[in-house]
């Protein structure tokens, strides 16, 4: 087909309806009106005001300032108990979680004296 045909589009559209049928070229707005398109706002309200209404209620107060509760975590565990500094060291992560403490903590305190750890010992202050 050429495209410079005038009838071009018009063969495309029997061809797609030819392939796929009648309701593959339907224009979506030729089965709307103006009763479908105030249900379809009223839908849009009614779900508008379900989420506003559930977003309040998982909202909590902090400070005095209303923060949702799906941003809240616990609290971090990036401070190290024995010497009190806060680390973003990846190298800190698995002597945080297994010894909370961090890695130089770790080298100084706990290393080849696990038990005594794992017990309690911890250095005086």
């Amino acid at each position: 087909m050429n495209k410079k045909d005038p009838n071009y589009a018009v063969k495309v559209e029997q061809a797609i309806a030819k392939k796929y049928g009648d309701a593959a070229v339907v224009n979506p707005k030729s089965g709307w009106d103006d009763e479908k398109e105030k249900e379809y706002l009223e839908q849009l309200k009614d779900a508008y005001l379900a989420d506003a209404e559930t977003e309040d209620l998982d909202k909590e107060e902090i400070h005095g300032v209303f923060i949702p509760s799906k941003l809240l975590k616990e609290e971090s565990k990036r401070s190290c108990t024995t010497c009190k500094t806060y680390s973003f060291k990846s190298k800190d992560d698995v002597y945080m979680t297994k010894f909370d403490c961090c890695w130089d903590c770790y080298i100084q305190f706990v290393e080849g004296r696990e038990e005594r750890w794992k017990k309690g010992w911890r250095p005086n202050k």
